[in-house]
């Protein structure tokens, strides 16, 4: 029988600074901020709620991480036969597209990403925009390091592929969910 350790008494503070961290995965996942908020809400209440199972000296991290995915999952099973509004496409009906043609290879890099399958594309949020180790990103899918490198070798040649032959999905207007997405991106990825 194993022994539940307490967690560490700056537990609370670790939890607060994964935060962003959780918001950017989340938006990837889901591409809209309003489910990513819900969804990293509830994470952290069941994060708050298992504190006494995490192991201390362990990556608070991974481990929230590891619960925002499977918080996903559990919702995307629920949600299967739901319908569910879409809001560019109501963005699109109730508004008229701005006269600028500035490029918006960001928001284009958004789109596109939203395109590739879920496991490509959470590869790809852990290792190219999170941080993650390989190992790391592993752990959290629960799958072997392999396969979190093919996917992300997957993901970016398809994504490179989609870019270079124009199968971008139409802009329109750029929904909310993609630049927030973004923005978070690139505030947590690492500064050479």
């Amino acid at each position: 029988m194993t022994t539940l350790q307490a967690p560490p008494p700056d537990f609370k503070r670790e939890l607060t600074q994964v935060v962003p961290h959780l918001r950017a995965f989340a938006r990837g996942l889901c591409g809209r901020p309003d489910l990513a908020d819900d969804l990293v809400q509830d994470t952290l209440l069941r994060a708050w709620a298992a504190r006494e199972r995490f192991v201390a000296g362990t990556s608070i991290r991974a481990w929230t991480f590891t619960i925002l995915r499977n918080a996903w999952f559990t919702e995307m099973r629920r949600n299967r036969f739901r319908a569910d509004y879409d809001e560019t496409v109501a963005d699109r009906i109730l508004t008229s597209p701005a006269g600028q043609e500035a490029p918006l290879h960001l928001a284009d890099l958004s789109r596109a990403l939203m395109e590739l399958p879920a496991e490509r594309r959470e590869a790809l949020l852990l290792v190219g925009a999170g941080g993650f180790s390989y190992e790391e990103a592993a752990a959290i899918c629960g799958c072997a390091v392999g396969t979190i490198k093919s996917r992300v070798g997957r993901g970016r040649a398809q994504l490179t592929a989609m870019i270079e032959e124009g199968r971008i999905p139409t802009r329109g207007n750029a929904s909310e969910s993609s630049q927030a997405l973004m923005a978070e991106l690139d505030r947590i990825t690492p500064k050479d």
